[in-house]
């Protein structure tokens, strides 16, 4: 298969997270790389969600390798980290669900051990500005990438692809934090997958040309149904945990804003320069 449109690169933008808790049961999520200009140049970061790396043992970063530029399909790579929460920057709010590694020296552990990863970055200027918010309709076509429940294309080593709208507008912050609600089957192993806008130009000829792409944010919660029909927010969990057995998803996941990424970056860039 050629990488040749938006989508086909999408699938070589997220990384499988799979990890140990200090309870000794497995879990899985999703990481995505980021790759964002600075003073010092552009470095490509893995982002996931802070609940994801927070209380694990050790943990593992899935890629699919390279073979003459092209993604190797199927030769799968994890890089194994056993002091996981320790290898994280997260974002100095504690109530902000995201966390960031730089990629850089993953890439030279792997390349130590011959091996050259494949993977596209999403450009941080694809972050919208307000302007471009301002210009989002209330309902909006989103498409989101990762693994759901742990289910991908293990064979190929590629993840899911899936769509929904967003269900609140993104010009406003859902219950005042930097915040949007999506309409989408979101499940556990969805925590930490990118969301994208996808707007589509009736005007031009179908494909890539036609289509303006923005990443909207990152999936860190999902709603349920508990007893005597009450609605709450919980994280995405990285497994089928026994405290949501009896609770009923209702296909609306809460994403927090691409901006505060970039806040989490700048937050690390700043650190860096001025160490």
């Amino acid at each position: 298969m050629e990488i040749d449109s938006i989508a086909k690169k999408l699938l070589f933008s997220t990384v499988r997270v799979d990890t140990e808790l200090e309870d000794g049961s497995a879990g899985s999520g999703t990481a995505f790389i980021l790759s964002h200009a600075h003073a010092k140049g552009s470095t490509p970061f893995i982002v996931t969600n802070r609940h994801l790396v927070e209380g694990v043992r050790r943990g593992g970063l899935v890629f699919t390798q390279t073979s003459e530029g092209k993604p190797a399909f199927g030769q799968r790579f994890q890089l194994n980290i056993d002091d996981f929460p320790a290898a994280w920057f997260v974002h100095p709010d504690p109530a902000v669900d995201l966390a960031i590694v730089p990629l850089r020296p993953l890439e030279r552990a792997a390349r130590d051990l011959g091996v050259q990863l494949y993977y596209h970055a999403i450009d941080s200027q694809r972050i919208p500005d307000a302007a471009t918010v301002r210009g989002f309709d209330a309902l909006e076509e989103v498409l989101f990438v990762g693994y759901p429940s742990g289910v991908w294309d293990q064979v190929n080593l590629v993840p899911i692809l899936r769509r929904g709208t967003t269900a609140t507008p993104l010009e406003l912050d859902f219950e005042g934090h930097k915040q949007f609600l999506i309409d989408a089957a979101v499940y556990p192993g969805s925590s930490g997958s990118p969301v994208f806008v996808v707007r589509d130009d009736p005007l031009r000829p179908r494909g890539d040309a036609a289509r303006t792409i923005w990443f909207a944010g990152v999936v860190a919660e999902v709603f349920f149904r508990e007893e005597a029909n009450q609605l709450v927010p919980g994280p995405v969990p990285t497994q089928s945990e026994s405290g949501f057995i009896g609770a009923e998803m209702i296909d609306l996941g809460l994403v927090i804003k691409s901006e505060s990424v970039r806040e989490l970056i700048d937050a690390y860039v700043q650190k860096w320069l001025s160490d």
